[in-house]
């Protein structure tokens, strides 16, 4: 029986289809799978945040509250990121969120409307396309450039070609560094230069920077607009606890943002989700306060991961890929490839590994998978060798 589609806002019909689910959905379920395609590691989160949320529970936490997050909380973010940026950041900056996601689409709603634009350096995250679409902004892809012919250099970010992208009609820059797929870690001079440009033309920055502490090179953090901007540069920042603490399925992040722009947040808070969960809330607390030796854990996973995967998949001699210098994913090529998606499936079914295709990113990634490397070690090795057997063969 055909059923027609109702006539619905243009808005919500150009919701992209997610690539990565596509995938996911065709290999769940698979006997013996190794998944490695979304971005999240294998370890459950830790007792110790549990027992806060259950504590909060058990002591009938379980009403309305704070729209901006519980106090409790928001001192908590203050005093991890005072601690991380070594600057003040007042707990009037933040405000808690469902997950980072929640806090990219209330700023892109705050900075981006209907016919508006919002640069985006691709290869992207859908997520960013998929929420400037739903606000009626048109997304602007931007090339991150790749200083080898090889595919093996460095990506950088084109600022020249980002310049070149501004029009009239545009509002806001979305940087995502460290970067989800490719690992591209934003130099303090490129975010001095994107800075400059968004002054220039009066555009909102919206600052991915949840990867932040996942980076190779020995540093602490990677750099952030938080080194370089001024109190009163429009920027918002986007965090969330799924990656440092593993908390992918608790859906808790924040958003910060100057302080005056409390109100009109809180209200879009209000009128979305009514704020978030309390006892969830009192999880944020545990994992921010207590949380560091956890995340050091992770960031030591996530190194020897890499160079797992990256000796690994090179050893095949096919295989072209930028060192990752920031987050947890491996982007790369393969000699000869053009169809990620049937590879990526071919993957499933031969290899039983499951990454996500390049077509999910947009411009530039089309040739590429992604794989999330913050897994055991044992499970990587054998990832590896079950792909390089098929990338062999094929």
């Amino acid at each position: 029986m055909h059923h027609p589609v109702p006539t619905i806002r243009p808005e919500a019909a150009g919701a992209p289809p997610s690539g990565i689910v596509e995938v996911s959905n065709y290999g769940r379920g698979r006997p013996g799978l190794i998944p490695l395609w979304v971005g999240e590691g294998d370890l459950p989160t830790p007792s110790f945040i549990m027992d806060a949320a259950a504590s909060a529970l058990a002591a009938g936490e379980t009403f309305y509250t704070w729209q901006r997050g519980i106090p409790e909380l928001r001192d908590a973010i203050s005093r991890y990121m005072c601690r991380l940026y070594d600057k003040p950041l007042g707990p009037e900056r933040f405000f808690v969120t469902i997950g980072g996601m929640q806090a990219i689409q209330i700023a892109v709603r705050i900075a981006a409307g209907n016919g508006d634009e919002v640069l985006i350096p691709s290869p992207a995250w859908p997520n960013f396309v998929g929420a400037a679409v739903v606000a009626g902004a048109k997304p602007v892809e931007v090339p991150l450039a790749l200083t080898s012919d090889q595919g093996n250099g460095r990506r950088s970010l084109d600022v020249d070609a980002l310049a070149a992208a501004v029009t009239p009609r545009s509002r806001a820059i979305m940087i995502n560094s460290p970067a989800n797929p490719t690992g591209w870690t934003a130099t303090r001079e490129e975010l001095v230069a994107v800075l400059a440009l968004a002054r220039k033309h009066g555009l909102w920055i919206i600052a991915d920077e949840i990867y932040g502490r996942f980076v190779f090179d020995g540093s602490a953090r990677a750099p952030s607009f938080h080194d370089v901007m001024d109190e009163d540069d429009r920027i918002f920042f986007v965090q969330t606890f799924s990656k440092n603490w593993a908390m992918t399925g608790w859906r808790l992040g924040w958003l910060e943002a100057p302080p005056a722009l409390g109100e009109t947040i809180e209200s879009l808070v209000q009128y979305s989700s009514s704020g978030v969960a309390a006892f969830l809330q009192r999880a944020g607390v545990a994992a921010l306060d207590g949380g560091e030796d956890f995340v050091r854990q992770q960031i030591e996973r996530a190194e020897r991961g890499r160079a797992i995967v990256c000796e690994g998949l090179a050893a095949t001699g096919r295989v072209r890929f930028p060192m990752p210098e920031g987050a947890f994913y491996l982007f790369f090529s393969v000699d000869g490839v053009t169809d990620t998606r049937a590879l990526a499936m071919r993957f499933i079914d031969e290899a039983v590994v499951g990454l996500a295709p390049g077509t999910a990113f947009g411009r530039g990634a089309e040739n590429h998978l992604r794989l999330c490397f913050l897994r055991k070690a044992e499970d990587l090795q054998e990832a590896t060798r079950r792909l390089a057997e098929v990338i062999r063969r094929s």
